[in-house]
């Protein structure tokens, strides 16, 4: 019933499955890691076409993405497209990263998680990768240091990083170097264990390093203009004096607004 023909001659933007939860071997080049993905793929829907072929995209998933290597989406989106014989095809794969962090002072390791959604299209006229990960670190505010006799205020920041590929390197910044430049951007990292030895080290720290949001959003897109990416930066205080929170977001070329 999918090909019959529609007389309304209207198209569908995008249409598809979406929630689509998958175990997956992530593999960049970089990091080999275990993980469950959601994944969303949708297709654009010609006029004439009454429905699409969902469950080749659930086949699509099963048999080209268990083992999902950004720098082979372009191929991925090829074969999608071919077969569910569409204009054009999106596929979004968002997944839990971990990595292990050390303490300071104590040495202690423990566990990080990081949020990364790969999201890759494809139609007659180009081909996109893009490619996000978010971490948390400590930030001080400047104003705080300066007008106080003693201490500043200090929170979480959450910094989103989305970098837009090209079609000769759809993944220019691997999850573990972006989530390297995040983590060295605030005042001080944001570590799950540490002991009393590591709270002296790590308040002192954010003390010596005070940061607006500004200054982090900042400090991300340049370094992302310096390796010549298209980009998009957002962070966010969760502020702790104030009922509100700060956010600054930048877009350095990225074709889209994807934070």
């Amino acid at each position: 019933m999918q090909n019959e023909f529609d007389r309304r001659g209207i198209s569908v933007d995008q249409v598809g499955i979406t929630g689509l939860r998958y175990p997956v071997a992530f593999d960049d080049g970089e990091v080999q890691q275990s993980a469950i993905a959601d994944f969303t793929v949708t297709v654009r829907l010609q006029p004439e076409r009454r429905g699409t072929h969902m469950s080749r995209m659930v086949a699509l998933v099963h048999e080209h993405l268990q083992v999902l290597d950004p720098r082979r989406l372009p191929q991925v989106l090829k074969i999608g497209m071919d077969e569910l014989e569409a204009p054009s095809i999106e596929i979004t794969a968002g997944f839990s990263l971990t990595r292990t962090v050390t303490a300071p002072a104590s040495h202690r390791e423990s566990i990080t998680v990081h949020d990364v959604a790969i999201i890759a299209s494809l139609d007659d006229a180009s081909c996109a990768v893009t490619s996000a990960v978010r971490s948390e670190v400590t930030s001080l505010c400047p104003c705080s240091k300066t007008i106080s006799d003693y201490g500043a205020h200090n929170q979480r920041s959450q910094i989103t990083l989305a970098v837009q590929g090209t079609a000769d390197d759809p993944y220019p910044l691997p999850a573990r170097t972006a989530l390297d430049l995040l983590d060295g951007t605030g005042s001080a990292p944001v570590i799950p264990l540490v002991k009393r030895s590591d709270e002296r080290v790590l308040t002192m720290q954010a003390y010596d390093h005070p940061a607006f949001v500004e200054d982090m959003a900042r400090e991300v897109a340049g370094a992302c203009r310096s390796r010549g990416l298209a980009h998009e930066v957002r962070v966010r205080n969760f502020e702790s004096i104030h009922s509100h929170d700060a956010v600054a977001t930048i877009n350095g070329g990225a074709s889209r607004g994807w934070l």
